[in-house]
């Protein structure tokens, strides 16, 4: 498909912090232990009960439809987590929401959007400020197994361009497994591109910024692509002029809400 240009601003490397789910998210990235049969414990327990009453056959009777009932249970909840749709933002500090409070993040702001179109799918915010490709790519196995994304927005390579990171050894390579991870899964990929301040070097920006429609082609993918300068422009960076501000976030959000809302009703109809 053509590959629509939409404008947002890449941040430069901060400290890290840790990766989180959204406040109006189910999923707090806090790890439940869910009993997956009766445990030695539980069974000791029935038993127990069960001895009380005389009749051998009504013991044995009420025994099983006790494990049955916990049983019953566990699938109903192994059900229900295999049937919630999920979208994880993989980033860096413009997915953090580095600068604004953690409501006005685009990913926040993503979520609630998704909730008035009344479109069950939740956010999964893995942004974590100062993140490379090489972080990312660390990271994606575990976040792929634990949530299961049906999407996966791709919002990295920010912080290794402002390092001046081999393009073609680092950054197309790690980029690349990454897309490749997600494609396994059966997850789509949501692209977002790169543009580097122009102090880099002409060679270096141009070839940065052109990998990310090149990946987006090779991978047939939704790309989101950025402008500095536009958004310097309509007022829309912190004072620094690194960050987007609160009504930044707000644009973020829409370009890549453009993007998704499509894919959720294709999913909602699979």
């Amino acid at each position: 498909p053509a590959i629509m240009a939409s404008r947002v601003v890449f941040p430069d490397p901060d400290g890290p912090t840790k990766e989180m789910g959204l406040p109006c998210s189910t999923d707090k990235l806090i790890s439940l232990t869910i009993v997956k049969s009766p445990s030695g414990l539980l069974t000791s327990l029935v038993m127990f009960l069960t001895s009380k009453i005389k009749s051998f056959n009504l013991r044995l009777m009420v025994f099983f439809v006790i494990l049955l009932s916990v049983s019953s249970t566990v699938n109903s909840e192994n059900q229900s987590d295999e049937l919630n749709n999920t979208i994880v933002v993989l980033g860096d500090s413009l997915s953090a929401g580095y600068g604004v409070k953690y409501d006005e993040s685009w990913p926040s702001l993503l979520e609630q959007s998704i909730k008035n179109n009344n479109i069950d799918f939740r956010v999964i915010n893995a942004g974590i400020s100062g993140d490379t490709t090489s972080g990312g790519l660390y990271r994606l196995p575990k976040l792929l197994s634990e949530h299961k994304p049906k999407i996966v927005i791709l919002e990295l390579g920010g912080n290794d361009g402002l390092r001046g990171m081999s393009i073609k050894r680092v950054v197309l390579k790690n980029l690349e497994k990454m897309i490749e991870m997600i494609v396994l899964t059966g997850a789509e990929t949501v692209l977002v591109g790169v543009e580097l301040p122009p102090n880099y070097g002409e060679l270096y920006t141009d070839s940065f910024e052109k990998m990310f429609v090149d990946l987006a082609v090779k991978f047939n993918l939704e790309l989101i692509k950025g402008s500095i300068k536009e958004m310097v422009a309509l007022d829309l960076m912190q004072d620094y002029g690194i960050h987007p501000n609160k009504l930044g976030h707000q644009m973020v959000e829409k370009e890549v809400r453009v993007k998704i809302l499509p894919m959720l009703d294709q999913q909602a109809t699979n």
